[in-house]
């Protein structure tokens, strides 16, 4: 049976500058082990595989692969999805929405001024970060604490722990571990002086399947809960432009906005750079 694929370049300057996706168009039929074994072998950050949506006000699902993992939510593979649906001939409920079911419920999805954004979810943990994670970030990192302006909870499905230094490029200069026993999944985020192109540089790191920490190219989870952390400490003004990447030879750009209800919306663009099929 063949299934259409698209690889998809999303949160990118100039095309092949962002981060990767894989779509897996028409995935019914796949097994969660079989849509595992597909994210592994194509060695991305993640694998999307499109579905029929489940719930009445969805366009679509999606369900979203690491290498090691399941996903209840991701933020390049939400933008990157919606693209591949747009461009198979997916036609939206909504002439102004898109909305994508996947494992965190309902996310809604805007096309304005040739990009897609998506309304960042609500987190499911905030707050001041324990002792024991402390200490994992300083050894992670290996950064001394008092370096760290401010370490938060910012997860919003993937796991996220955020820490704000004084500067991007503070955040430009880490060089963290190459591999910890324990699963990791760090944000850090530091300003450009004001004047910049862009306003903050962000990287973030996280455990593979074998233990390995692994630098993601851009990363919209992150980007969308930094904001929120950001936005609502007063740290950030909005519109800006985040960037990440930089140190992986990568130019990863996310526009940051906020609507007059107060939702964040990350958006990027987004550009299908190889389509096919591939038979299973």
């Amino acid at each position: 049976m063949s299934r259409r694929f698209q690889l998809v370049d999303v949160f990118h300057e100039q095309q092949f500058s962002g981060n990767p996706l894989a779509v897996i168009l028409d995935a019914e039929g796949l097994s969660t082990e079989e849509m595992q074994r597909i994210a592994r072998w194509l060695n991305l950050s993640e694998t999307a595989f499109l579905l029929p949506p489940t719930a009445r006000d969805a366009d679509y699902r999606v369900r979203i692969f690491t290498l090691e993992r399941e996903m209840p939510f991701a933020g390049h593979p939400t933008l990157g999805s919606c693209h591949a649906w747009l461009a198979a001939g997916g036609m939206p409920r909504s002439a102004d929405e898109i909305v994508q079911e996947c494992g965190v419920g309902l996310v809604r999805v805007r096309r304005q001024q040739g990009l897609l954004s998506f309304a960042a979810p609500p987190l499911i943990r905030s707050g001041p970060v324990d002792e024991p994670t402390l200490r994992t970030i300083e050894t992670v990192l290996q950064l001394d604490r008092s370096r760290f302006v401010d370490v938060q909870w910012v997860d919003n499905g993937p796991g996220w722990v955020g820490v704000l230094l004084a500067s991007a490029e503070e955040v430009l200069a880490l060089d963290p571990l190459r591999q910890f026993p324990t699963r990791v999944d760090i944000g850090v985020v530091g300003p450009y002086p004001p004047g910049s192109p862009v306003a903050f540089e962000l990287r973030t790191f996280f455990s593979d399947h074998k233990g390995g920490i692994v630098e993601d190219p851009v990363t919209g989870s992150f980007n969308a809960s930094a904001a929120q952390w950001l936005l609502a400490s007063g740290r950030a003004r909005v519109p800006y432009v985040a960037s990440q990447g930089t140190r992986l030879g990568r130019s990863g750009r996310v526009v940051i906005d906020q609507d007059g209800e107060g939702t964040v919306w990350v958006g990027g663009k987004t550009t299908t750079c190889f389509a096919g099929e591939y038979v299973l």
